[in-house]
């Protein structure tokens, strides 16, 4: 019987301590596994430590190891991209390289895949160990938010990690946008999928390379991406604060020709052009935000470029 294949496609930035331990353990659990091999596309996404040095050797010891590494840092987003596009398998995964991601979590994923009929098993942390207070609150209110206005489902506590069939990648990749939020692109070539709950792993090494700007920059490129509700919000605040206005116009007028009442003094007044004067930067930063995606999109860059890959050293 031909065995089938399994792609895992790893992004990396300065990981250097973690490469080894992950193809040590991703190892042990897919020698479990009967009939099935497995590939490693390890994608650097610009590191500037020794984690190239490690895929390279590495690559040199494993022929199932694979890398790409980028010309500079990309993005994650990106850096996934490349992967699915390089990966071979009858099956393909992403994970991260620090363990976050159970490898055993993948024997259950096959299974539900060949025995229950899915098209995607999909992983999704039911707690967030190791995160701060402030980024536990603020995941907490954005996957609200988007659950609520976005345009395809949005699962919360979603991972990256899941094991999709080839049809559903091949889908996936036909979609080349060049702002990618690729939690929200799984929801929207559809397929049926099955969600693994799992407690949230500490890193085995190093630290996240997700601070809160980028956290929250990554939230923003999923609500733009995914819902035009931002723009129906400014649009409302404008006809509402019309009105506002209109009303306070009829009521200034009227306490002028009834009581003689002079209009207030300048503190309220320049109190209230701050205030209207924010409402409008607000506004015009939503409109900004959706033409500045637009403008990215219509240029056509690349969304990533190769500079090496294991094929330069064996």
């Amino acid at each position: 019987m031909k065995k089938e294949l399994i792609s895992i496609v790893v992004p990396c930035m300065n990981e250097e301590d973690n490469i080894f331990p992950f193809y040590e353990a991703v190892d042990e659990t897919m020698k479990t596994m009967k009939n099935v091999d497995y590939e490693i596309y390890f994608v650097n996404d610009g590191s500037k430590d020794h984690t190239l040095d490690k895929m390279r050797e590495l690559a040199k010891k494993e022929r199932n190891i694979h890398y790409l590494s980028f010309s500079r840092n990309f993005g994650k987003e990106a850096a996934m991209y490349a992967g699915l596009k390089a990966a071979k398998g009858d099956y393909v995964t992403i994970m991260d390289v620090d363990l976050q991601d159970p490898p055993r979590l993948l024997i259950d994923m096959y299974h539900a895949i060949k025995e229950e009929g899915y098209d995607c098993v999909a992983a999704k942390s039911v707690s967030r160990n190791g995160y701060s207070f402030l980024r536990k609150l603020f995941t907490g209110w954005f996957y609200k938010i988007i659950a609520k206005i976005s345009s395809v489902e949005m699962v919360a506590g979603a991972r990256d990690f899941r094991l999709m069939r080839r049809k559903m990648v091949d889908a996936i990749l036909e979609i080349q946008e060049y702002n990618r939020y690729s939690k929200g692109l799984f929801s929207f070539v559809g397929f049926d999928t099955k969600w693994i709950e799992y407690e949230n792993q500490e890193r085995n090494a190093g630290v996240t390379k997700f601070n809160f700007r980028k956290l929250f920059a990554y939230a923003i490129e999923g609500i733009v991406g995914f819902s035009t509700t931002p723009l129906l919000i400014a649009a409302f605040l404008g006809i509402l604060f019309c009105f506002v206005s209109f009303i306070a116009i009829i009521v200034i007028i009227a306490k002028t020709l009834i009581w003689g009442d002079p209009v207030a003094g300048w503190p309220s007044t320049i109190c209230i052009m701050f205030f209207l004067s924010g409402i409008q930067l607000f506004c015009t930063g939503i409109m900004g935000e959706y033409m500045a995606k637009t403008y990215l999109e219509t240029k056509k860059r690349p969304i990533y470029i190769v500079k090496e890959t294991e094929e330069d050293i064996l």
